[in-house]
């Protein structure tokens, strides 16, 4: 059995999240938290029901989830907003662990597509504030807030520069960001989760070999500027399509989902 609490962390109709609990003995505490983020380009056409068969399996088996919502593009996302809501949303998780007996030594991330750029982007929060972009609209982000231990990446859009420049789903990086590089260079930076390199946290970046709607580059370049960090990220080559990473019954979830189970213990 798993209990399912909805909690909002703002006022927006999209600031919320809903946790997913396996049961637990009297006393114990849950080993860590997984956080969930769906993914859709940052568009509001995609929404939190992408993440929740995910939390909902991984709550079956043992790990406590937490399927986070965010303001996209579209629906009062965009820059700032979209950023500021998971990391606002992940911080909700300090509010929660006394209530719900979790333990927040261990919190991963777990992000598809876009979701992915967001979770790999928020375990470098500790370094936004030496990517200030000079245009303004600086991400609000507090330095004690809940940080990321870890990060299973599900074919994420972790290159921004590139996927800008391969215009990926109709100029979506442009879209999430109102604006191009050419206009904004600082705030593309900040979004970039290559900026924050090196990481000091076990990064998966886990890539489907038939994925046509995000190139496996995304990946691999990510992957390889981090070698030159203390904890380099590691490329995980999975069997399917971008969408079998989010099918509870795939081989290549239910590597996703070992992943993070490693990352728990």
């Amino acid at each position: 059995m798993t209990a399912r609490h909805r909690y909002d962390y703002g006022q927006d109709p999209s600031q919320w999240g809903e946790l997913f609990l396996p049961d637990l003995p009297a006393g114990a505490k849950h080993q860590g938290v997984v956080v969930v983020i769906h993914g859709g380009y940052w568009r509001s056409t995609y929404g939190a029901e992408l993440g929740e068969p995910l939390a909902q399996d991984l709550a079956e088996h043992g790990m406590a989830a937490w399927n986070l919502e965010y303001r996209r593009a579209g629906n009062g996302g965009g820059w700032p907003a979209t950023f500021e809501d998971v990391l606002a949303g992940i911080d909700k998780l300090a509010d929660l662990a006394e209530q719900h007996a979790l333990d927040l030594g261990k919190v991963v991330g777990l992000g598809h597509s876009a979701g992915g750029h967001l979770a790999v982007w928020a375990a470098g929060r500790h370094k936004l504030e030496g990517l200030l972009p000079a245009e303004g609209g600086q991400v609000n982000n507090s330095n004690d807030g809940v940080r990321l231990t870890g990060v299973v990446s599900q074919s994420g859009v972790l290159n921004l520069g590139e996927a800008e420049r391969l215009s990926l789903s109709d100029g979506a990086v442009a879209n999430l960001l109102a604006g191009p590089s050419s206009e904004f260079p600082g705030r593309h930076r900040m979004a970039d989760p290559m900026a924050a390199l090196p990481l000091d946290i076990p990064v998966y970046a886990v890539h489907g070999i038939k994925d046509g709607d995000v190139p496996l580059s995304m990946s691999t370049s990510y992957v390889d500027a981090s070698q030159a960090g203390a904890v380099p990220a590691q490329l995980v080559m999975v069997p399917g399509d971008h969408f079998a990473l989010i099918d509870v019954t795939a081989e290549a979830y239910l590597t996703c989902r070992e992943l993070v189970g490693r990352l728990l213990r």
